[in-house]
């Protein structure tokens, strides 16, 4: 398949999430929804500790980690998020930055950005903003960038080494990335990456750890490294892992 039916695939399943009302946790929706594989999984990690009014505005229950926990964000910085979705993250980066500091969400969902801005306007979140485009051609200037983040995105991104290149030129030197995402741990079966759902469940386009590690290491970035890990429980009959990673490295 090509990488534009994949991205269409993603783009029509979370434009899909992001016109629903309510708030979307668990594995009813975006990452665990589709039966099978995708089904067993409760991808997202609950934000017990945000402020409710972030949480019931922009948590729709898609991530598979707190990113912003292990980021090392500092009052002034300038932080990117990498598939922003309704903007949680966005909002969490936003309070540590303070009013100095300025957080920028990018998501090539239309429904998407379209949501954050309006849970943009609720929060008075005047340090953020948010800019529609793709992670393999972000609409972000060389070197910009103290701090990125992404929760549970990158492994819908067909092209991984590309997404690697734009988050090093956007960097600042000295800046680091945090990622949540899910991996693989043994190979995934051709009929699953075949698998247009499975793409927009987060499982098919899970690459397995010690490439995606390696990835960021040869794209150029330093002291990249494992800062939490998470098994998913499969069914007994799954040939493969998936694991739920947070990933840290520096420029």
């Amino acid at each position: 398949m090509s990488d534009i039916e994949i991205k269409s695939a993603v783009k029509e399943k979370y434009g899909e999430i992001a016109r629903k009302s309510g708030s979307c946790c668990g594995p009813t929706c975006g990452c665990g929804t589709d039966a099978g594989i995708a089904g067993t999984i409760t991808m997202n990690d609950l934000y017990s500790d945000v402020d409710a009014e972030v949480r019931e505005s922009a948590d729709l229950g898609l991530g598979c980690g707190t990113p912003t926990a292990f980021a090392d964000l500092e009052e002034g910085m300038t932080v990117l998020d990498l598939g922003s979705g309704a903007g949680i993250d966005v909002f969490l980066a936003a309070k540590k930055v303070g009013r100095s500091g300025r957080v920028i969400g990018v998501d090539m969902t239309e429904e998407m950005i379209k949501r954050a801005e309006s849970n943009k306007a609720k929060l008075k979140a005047a340090n953020t903003e948010f800019r529609l485009g793709e992670i393999e051609n972000l609409p972000v200037a060389p070197g910009s960038v103290d701090r990125i983040i992404s929760n549970c995105v990158i492994n819908l991104v067909p092209d991984k080494a590309r997404a690697f290149a734009e988050m090093y030129r956007v960097m600042k030197p000295g800046g680091k990335f945090t990622v949540s995402d899910i991996v693989s741990v043994g190979q995934i079966p051709e009929e699953v990456r075949k698998d247009l759902a499975e793409w927009a469940g987060c499982v098919a386009g899970a690459l397995d750890r010690e490439e995606y590690l390696g990835i960021a290491r040869a794209t150029g970035f330093r002291d990249v490294a494992v800062v939490s890990d998470k098994p998913y429980a499969l069914d007994a009959t799954v040939r493969f892992g998936l694991h739920s990673i947070t990933v840290s490295g520096t420029r």
